[in-house]
């Protein structure tokens, strides 16, 4: 019997989380090998969720905004793209960021292994590689990242070809006129807006009073406004009864007497973590009902060595966080008393049709926590850059405290939003008096940009304080 080959770090999935944490260690000096299930590296982020579903909201949008100028309308009058030919385009992509991530792991000797990795102990993994294959690892440490995916209620038949999920939609060979969204989280709202802008009839079914409660209600009510306008049917409080999967048709009765009849339904109810089949019954290692591990600050398990990164973790579910977060976990394997903390606020971005993004508190947190506050807004409507572009529905919302005019949330709602938030991002970030309104008053801003929204809103602001 061969020798189990000893390693300072074994990280299970390439995702997002696995990336960071398999690039930091090695980066640090560690000996790291990286387990991928799949044929290709970079997880669901790269080949089911982020890369695939972004690439296709923005062809989609492309093409809205090309029909609508009136430079172009006449060259693009008869022009008719399928969801499936932009799914093409969506591939073109997956393919070069295979190739980006797979030359990171080579250029800085991380082992690469393909195979279903199982823990065995504490401290080593076997690998099923297939064909009757398996090899066992040992190292000193294993980071976890296996990432999530679709919850599928257990009374939808999920193999009808008219039901998917946010994975299999990109399976979706033929072109639907009419859709229904059951589920109005992140994922729902976006596809929502994705199949409304290449112009299929939309019913969004939400079981929650509002969409996205989480985001600052002026943000939520600017969503609803704009998915209504453009002609999505918004349910809310709805639940559904049952479902009637018929050869051309999918019917959706609802607790509420109401029928909802049309060619396919997405299912976007939540996301479960990939947990199951790790092994992590032998140690002990805590998973919630969604199947997500519990971790500490650090993002180590009950069992110390055993580190969980990414959505296997629940909430934020970014991919972005789970970059930091893996990063974050090797820096602490290598030296658990470094000062090194992620940044407490975290960003999102939700790629709807005016896009989402923001960062810190909601009016309702500061109201709930009686912090004085007072705010500063920008409409896009107003800003040169934006008239020039035609992208004007949207605004730059800021938060910020009355007295020292620190900046407490950042909220923006339209074009470019998941771009234009990191400017106040970092201002935010800043400590002490470096944080303040009066950044953005005494900088230049180049014109016309977007960036001067941040100008327009801060002069806003202090109107209201002086």
């Amino acid at each position: 019997m061969q020798p189990r080959k000893k390693y300072d770090v074994i990280v299970i999935g390439s995702g997002p989380g696995g990336e960071g944490a398999a690039m930091q260690a090695a980066k640090l000096g560690l000996r790291v090998v990286i387990i991928e299930k799949a044929e290709l590296v970079g997880g669901n982020c790269t080949h089911l969720g982020t890369i695939p579903s972004k690439t296709i909201r923005h062809m989609a949008s492309q093409l809205v905004a090309f029909k609508s100028d009136p430079l172009f309308a006449s060259l693009t009058a008869s022009i008719n793209i399928s969801f499936s030919e932009i799914l093409d385009r969506s591939r073109d992509v997956i393919s070069k960021q295979v190739l980006l991530r797979s030359s990171h792991y080579s250029r800085n000797k991380v082992e690469l292994i393909h195979g279903r990795a199982s823990i065995e102990d504490a401290h080593s993994v076997n690998i099923d590689k297939g064909f009757g294959l398996s090899e066992s690892l040992t190292a000193e440490n294993i980071v976890l990242a296996t990432g999530s995916r679709p919850f599928h209620p257990e009374d939808i038949d999920f193999s009808h070809p008219r039901v998917f999920d946010s994975d299999t939609i990109l399976d979706l060979s033929v072109d639907p006129r009419t859709i229904t969204v059951y589920g109005a989280g992140v994922i729902g709202c976006e596809y929502t807006s994705i199949f409304r802008t290449l112009g299929k009839k939309v019913t969004l079914i939400n079981s929650r009073s509002k969409l996205l409660s989480f985001l600052d209600d002026e943000i939520v009510d600017a969503l609803s406004y704009h998915l209504r306008d453009q002609g999505v049917v918004i349910r809310h409080n709805e639940f559904y009864d049952s479902i009637d999967l018929l050869d051309d048709k999918v019917v959706m009765s609802l607790k509420s007497g109401k029928r909802v009849k049309s060619d396919i339904l997405l299912v976007a109810t939540g996301r479960i973590g990939n947990s199951e089949n790790l092994g992590l019954e032998k140690l002990g290692i805590e998973t919630n009902r969604r199947g997500y591990i519990l971790v500490n600050e650090k993002y180590q398990t009950n069992v110390p060595n055993i580190y969980a990164v990414g959505d296997l973790t629940g909430f934020p579910s970014l991919a972005s966080a789970a970059y930091d977060q893996g990063r974050f976990a090797s820096i602490k394997i290598h030296d658990p008393d470094s000062d090194d903390a992620l940044i407490k606020d975290i960003p999102l971005g939700i790629y709807t049709t005016p896009e989402i993004s923001c960062v810190g508190k909601t009016e309702q947190e500061l109201t709930a926590e009686h912090i004085p506050y007072e705010v500063g807004v920008a409409a896009f409507r107003h800003l040169a850059r934006a008239q020039i572009t035609g992208r004007t529905v949207g605004m730059l919302k800021l938060l910020f405290h009355r007295e020292t005019l620190e900046l407490l949330g950042i909220h923006c709602f339209g074009q470019s939003a998941s771009e234009i938030l990191h400017i106040g991002q970092t201002v935010m970030a800043q400590k002490g008096a470096a944080n303040s309104l009066k950044y953005f008053t005494q900088t230049t801003f180049n014109y016309p940009t977007m960036a001067e929204a941040y100008r327009v809103a801060a002069l806003n602001g202090l109107n209201r304080v002086c």
